[in-house]
């Protein structure tokens, strides 16, 4: 009897570890992260119907989808964005709080990716000299290097350097972006390698970039597409040399006069040119073919550029995101096919949303506006002079920040914090600026809510300015054709996300989630340390079903 006790009691045991064991989530092969450049969350809805099932419909019903994702600072640009979604943090801890910034120290601006001291590969263009150097932190990509002892690859690719250098992180064998003008071909830095990898070099010699120099029409009847306005407005800028922003474009009459085969990027095809040598990368660099995972950071940049062109309400918009679902479609059968289903994971989100072009919100009665920062800059810096009687105390007034000159400040016995409440002041007066923060309280005090957590998160205490102004919703600095982003409002903080494939069960959520959530969730997918720098937290929702 004992005996028999004995064994149910053994039984039951190795049932109960097989079952944990069992449970216990896959590691994938590979992780492809996609962030897609300028997707607003409602951009999903809004074409829902037109996608096809094996794009963007395939990841929502197969993956998680989380349906109130946001940004949690400002400024909502590129290089923040690509950085944030990566690092699993904010500016305040990685540093890029732009795409450009005002450097202090320098007392000149810099890009987010700019590194003198790294040669151009597979080019003798400035473009070529970039690494990321400027970013403060690791990301989740750098983690998964070295908890790998530097066995598991990271491959960055985008038209964009920033989409694809800051993802890829510092640790990765290699970032590629794409350089236009007449060469139009990808490159890397010596940051990463001394030459081009042979299949790059096929890539760039494969005639596949001359091939999108061609007719850009709408993919279905134009008369279909009635999730956008009407195709010739007031609201689009369009290409120098064709009249009207409307459809078709010829492409290779147009290059010329707009970047040569930079007009690519500013086309759909950019995104077709992105998945083909995506493709190659995958190929090229054997990825995911082992039990170690690798990592593939992929930006589509030319939703970017068509937006901040054509605006949220245009065709060209519309057509886009009808043509990036094929793109993705694409992407997930060559994945299923190269790596095998369920051995991968993805995840797709974005690095900003958009604002509706301000002159279209005002047609139809909803507030907008233009801000003058020239004339702003000129009027501030006389208000300064009259009240002190001094010079040259702002240095620079950049990204919604201004800038003091410590040395004449100190030469003429002025406080900093005297400065701070008198700009404020002035500020604050002005009719197209809605808040103003100092640097006192920003660095003085917790916010835990509204526009000024917001702040406070995208303020780098080494990096930022001196006083911090918001503008009214919907007021730009920009055109009046063509749309930006930047603001903490929902239209530029409002991304998707959605997880797909291994480790992920289907479902969604409406519970609320932050940008620096998505790295460590990834590090938890795969029993990884965090990000360096990490403020968000792992995804529950998704992760404990």
């Amino acid at each position: 009897m004992k005996a028999k006790y004995l064994l149910i009691i053994c039984l039951l045991f190795i049932s109960k570890n097989y079952a944990q064991k069992r449970e216990e989530p896959q590691k994938p092969k590979l992780v492809v992260g996609i962030v897609v450049d300028q997707m607003r969350y409602d951009y999903l809805t809004r074409f829902w119907d037109r996608f096809e099932d094996d794009g963007f419909k395939r990841l929502v019903t197969e993956g998680y989808n989380f349906k109130n994702h946001h940004f949690n600072y400002v400024p909502t640009y590129t290089g923040p964005g690509h950085a944030s979604v990566w690092t699993g943090t904010t500016p305040m801890n990685h540093g890029i709080i732009g795409n450009n910034w005002f450097d202090k120290v320098k007392g000149e601006s810099v890009y987010c990716t700019d590194d003198d001291s790294v040669s151009p590969v597979g080019t003798n263009s400035k473009a070529g000299k970039m690494s990321p150097v400027l970013l403060k932190t690791t990301t989740v990509s750098d983690q998964n290097r070295l908890h790998t002892q530097m066995k598991g690859k990271t491959i960055g690719v985008a038209l964009k350097d920033r989409g694809s250098i800051l993802p890829a992180g510092h640790t990765a064998n290699a970032a590629y972006w794409f350089y236009g003008g007449n060469e139009g071909k990808f490159i890397t830095s010596s940051f990463y390698r001394v030459d081009l990898p042979k299949w790059v070099q096929d890539f760039n010699n494969s005639g596949k970039v001359e091939s999108y120099l061609k007719e850009w029409n709408t993919l279905y009847d134009i008369e279909t597409y009635t999730a956008s306005g009407i195709d010739e407005n007031d609201f689009e800028r369009g290409f120098t040399g064709k009249e009207t922003a409307t459809f078709p474009y010829d492409l290779k009459s147009l290059s010329g006069k707009n970047g040569d085969f930079g007009i690519i990027s500013s086309t759909p095809f950019g995104n077709d040119l992105t998945t083909d040598f995506a493709l190659a990368a995958l190929k090229g660099e054997n990825l995911g073919q082992d039990n170690i995972t690798d990592f593939l950071t992929l930006s589509f940049s030319s939703t970017d550029y068509v937006g901040h062109n054509f605006g949220v309400n245009s065709k060209e918009v519309e057509d886009t995101y009808l043509r990036l679902d094929k793109n993705i479609a694409k992407l997930l059968e060559f994945l299923d096919n190269y790596v095998g289903k369920g051995e991968y994971t993805i995840f797709l989100t974005a690095d900003h949303g958009a604002v509706d072009v301000p002159s279209y919100l005002q047609s139809v009665k909803i507030p907008g506006g233009y801000f003058d920062d020239i004339q702003f800059t000129k009027d501030l810096e006389e208000y300064v002079f009259n009240e002190f009687n001094e010079e040259d105390l702002i240095q620079n007034i950049s990204n919604g920040q201004i800038f003091f000159n410590y040395e004449k400040l100190k030469d003429a016995n002025i406080g900093v914090e005297e400065l701070e409440n008198s700009v404020a002041f002035y500020c604050i007066q002005q009719t197209q600026i809605d808040k103003v923060v100092t640097r006192s309280q920003l660095t003085g005090a917790n916010f835990s809510s509204g526009i000024r957590e917001l702040l406070q998160n995208g303020f780098n205490q080494k990096r930022s300015g001196d006083v911090v102004f918001v503008l009214n919703p919907a007021t730009i600095v920009y055109s009046k054709t063509g749309s930006t982003h930047g603001s903490g409002l929902t239209y530029d903080t409002h991304a998707p996300l959605i997880f797909f494939g291994a480790g992920v069960k289907p479902g969604s959520t409406t519970e609320r989630s932050e940008i620096p959530d998505i790295a460590p969730t990834v590090a938890s997918l795969l029993g990884i340390a965090f990000p360096s720098g990490a403020s968000g937290a792992p995804l529950y929702m998704m992760l404990d079903q």
